[in-house]
């Protein structure tokens, strides 16, 4: 499952940026080269999960609105093969901060069927070892 598309990339970004990032070849097509797209946005939901993964049981039941936006800014960053413009540079770390809180916990996704994982345990728990000076030990001594 894919958290973004091509036709939201291009209401997001337009037709022409895409077509300035992934029309490579030797002799311009001036189309959206598809592979270019596919490989950028597969690349970005695999970041994606692997923010997710230790969380959130993958693959998601339902895709929750936080995400895709999400994969639309890390997607379009990666197609970039130079320095991106600032604010594609701005999203993208924005995009990047939110999914290091999201495995945190601090941003939880409403997902149903899925519970984030969490520590069952409450509190500190110690294991002691035995103690070799007691008071029948050191009788003799004090």
């Amino acid at each position: 499952m894919t958290y973004t598309s091509l036709d939201e990339l291009i209401d997001r970004y337009g037709e022409n940026m895409l077509i300035a990032l992934t029309d490579r070849g030797d002799a311009a097509t001036g189309l959206v080269d598809l592979d270019t797209v596919n490989q950028a946005i597969a690349e970005a939901d695999a970041v994606i999960d692997g923010f997710l993964k230790g969380r959130y049981q993958l693959p998601l039941s339902e895709v929750p609105a936080q995400v895709p936006p999400l994969s639309r800014a890390i997607a379009i960053w990666k197609m970039h093969l130079y320095e991106a413009p600032k604010q594609i540079e701005a999203e993208y770390r924005e995009a990047m901060t939110q999914l290091r809180d999201i495995a945190k916990g601090v941003i939880l996704l409403d997902v149903a069927g899925v519970t984030p994982k969490t520590n069952s345990s409450q509190g500190v728990m110690t294991t002691d070892r035995d103690r070799p000076l007691t008071q029948d030990s050191l009788r003799g001594w004090i």
